[in-house]
């Protein structure tokens, strides 16, 4: 899937959809998801067009900058909720070809 396809280059991120932004960056953007699944559903993204966390073209200090978001964001729902998944995935388990965590509490939604 190219860049101009996936939907967080081509609405989250280029602003074409609105978002509830939750914390932004140069080099990240996170935000409640927009269809979410579960209670608390927050996404964080890189900006730039990385198509998961296994893409050679992700500098290390990208993946730093990301995962200081994910640990902020991880560390403020732990203390509001008292619980909290952090997931990505891969392969056939990564709907969208662009990188992203899913920082997420509470019960999952039908």
């Amino acid at each position: 899937m190219s860049a101009e396809l996936d939907f967080y280059c081509r609405e989250a991120i280029s602003g074409r959809t609105t978002v509830d932004k939750v914390l932004e960056s140069d080099e990240f953007l996170a935000f409640r998801h927009t269809k979410p699944k579960w209670e608390t559903h927050i996404v964080v993204v890189p900006k730039r067009h990385v198509t998961s966390l296994v893409d050679q073209t992700l500098s290390e200090d990208e993946l730093a900058a990301l995962m200081r978001a994910v640990r902020q964001i991880a560390d403020q729902v732990l203390s509001d909720k008292g619980e909290c998944r952090v997931v990505t995935n891969l392969g056939r388990y990564q709907d969208s070809r662009h990188l992203h965590f899913h920082v997420t509490a509470g019960e999952r939604r039908q």
